[in-house]
């Protein structure tokens, strides 16, 4: 409105000085002759500028002047109709110059903005097509018949064909499981993922991860895909699992042969007393027997050391580490109703771990938690850490009826545990091959675990800051 006012300004005063000159021209010139038309200029001048009840009043203005320097005598039989006719033929001519100014001006207006949205338009489709085409992810879309519209270059190269190759065929040949996609019915849309497998151009069988969605257009139903190509992860995934088994199998191994040669040990001993005694000089079956035992003493000292299976211990945020492990733990014990307590202070220094290994150590500890606390009254699980001296120690509570049997911590195959009772035998190995220590606290009330771990760039820790309690060991059951 402010700029309407400034651009309208020299048009109100041009049109005031032509009703000034018009009115001493009517008022100088002496003829019977009337200059009420010549109104008609000023009036649809101020009618592209001013607003509706100014134009009437310039209107009536005109009408007066023109009626007071009329060479006719006013009568109100002939001069009143007259003056109506005035006012309403400058009246309506102001109005009329008003509204197709206002309807110009708008028109103007609109067309700007058209004009600014369809530039805005162009650039959002120019980011678009850059982000698709830049996008590492395939990016299709199809139509109701599933033959493919549009792809983009990473498209190209996770299907294996070059460039143009794609529009027109089906979606079935590629990624089957997109071809039972139901279009999407009108006003209604269909967004989600799904894992499945995919085909390249040259028949190569690829693990794909698919988002999409339907939608309704003007043409008909249409289908978007994303898919990224998950067979690396697969790949990666089953590694991590396979060292994972091989891990705990040597673990597992070792821990049998333990047994098995404190077994031996014991059968020795009572082989060599028969051997002094003397009672069984001879006998075949008696020396048969011995040598039975000697050959198993020699298969379980054949244990396989830590140290031949020790990981690779990296720099660890625990922090992250920990985020992982409220990620897994929040539904369990929410489905449980267990109240889950943290305290993980910020800042935590990096630690030297197994970062898959530590998790699946604290997941042991939490599950062995959640077993405790099925019939517990009151179901808790607190988990804090803090740093140390060289050391960030993580903590993991219970309100559990705590430890039965201490004195046989952290030993495989007992009595009363649940599955083969190698848990804490195998976190234990796990932490202590990435220089650390797992302990059993029994100063705190129900049960505690405390893992240890060295601060990254600490250099190799003293048996005295980690571990080196003989008391921590397993529980019987956990």
């Amino acid at each position: 409105m402010a700029f309407r006012r400034m651009e309208g300004t020299p048009r109100v005063a041009l049109a005031g000085l032509l009703i000034v000159v018009i009115a001493i021209i009517d008022w100088r010139v002496d003829l019977n002759f009337a200059f009420a038309f010549f109104y008609l200029l000023p009036i649809l001048l101020a009618g592209t500028v001013l607003l509706r009840w100014q134009i009437v009043l310039t209107a009536l203005l005109c009408t007066c002047l023109s009626d007071f320097f009329d060479p006719f005598p006013f009568t109100l039989a002939t001069s009143l109709p007259q003056d109506i006719l005035v006012f309403a033929a400058l009246a309506g001519s102001g109005l009329f110059s008003f509204e197709v100014t206002r309807r110009s001006r708008r028109e103007a207006e609109d067309r700007h903005r058209y004009e600014l949205e369809a530039t805005a338009r162009r650039e959002a489709e120019e980011q678009l097509e850059f982000l698709i085409e830049s996008s590492p992810a395939a990016i299709l879309t199809m139509g109701a018949d599933f033959l493919i519209l549009r792809a983009n270059s990473a498209a190209y190269r996770l299907l294996g064909l070059t460039s143009g190759e794609l529009p027109g065929k089906s979606i079935r040949g590629y990624i089957p499981a997109l071809g039972r996609v139901s279009p999407s019915e009108p006003g209604q849309t269909f967004r989600t993922e799904m894992q499945c497998r995919g085909v390249r151009g040259n028949g190569e069988v690829f693990l794909a991860n698919v988002f999409f969605s339907t939608y309704a257009t003007a043409a008909g139903p249409r289908l978007a895909a994303m898919v990224v190509d998950a067979s690396e992860d697969l790949r990666d995934r089953e590694e991590s699992n396979l060292e994972q088994l091989l891990a705990g199998s040597r673990i597992l191994v070792g821990a049998v042969s333990h047994e098995v040669r404190n077994v031996c040990g014991a059968i020795t001993i009572m082989h060599e007393n028969l051997v002094r005694s003397g009672v069984l000089t001879g006998n075949q079956d008696f020396e048969a027997l011995g040598s039975l035992v000697e050959t198993l003493n020699r298969i379980a000292s054949m244990e396989l050391t830590q140290s031949s299976n020790r990981p690779q211990a990296s720099i660890v945020e625990l922090s992250e580490a920990l985020d992982d492990l409220r990620i897994v733990l929040e539904p369990c014990c929410h489905e449980a109703d267990i109240a889950l307590q943290w305290d993980i202070p910020p800042g935590l220094p990096p630690v030297w771990a197994d970062r898959h290994r530590l998790l699946q150590v604290l997941l042991n500890l939490t599950k062995n938690s959640e077993r405790a606390l099925r019939d517990a009254d009151v179901k808790r699980i607190d988990i804090s850490a803090w740093a140390g001296k060289g050391v960030v120690s993580v903590r993991v509570t219970d309100t559990g009826p705590g430890i039965s049997s201490v004195p046989k911590l952290f030993q495989p195959f007992q009595q009363g545990a649940e599955s083969t009772g190698l848990g804490l035998y195998i976190s234990r190995a796990f932490v202590r091959a990435f220089r650390g220590e797992l302990r059993h606290d029994p100063s705190m009330p129900g049960c505690s675990f405390v893992i240890e771990l060295a601060i990254a760039g600490t250099g190799e820790l003293q048996h005295e800051q980690i571990g080196g309690n003989g008391t921590n060991t397993a529980v019987v059951g956990r």
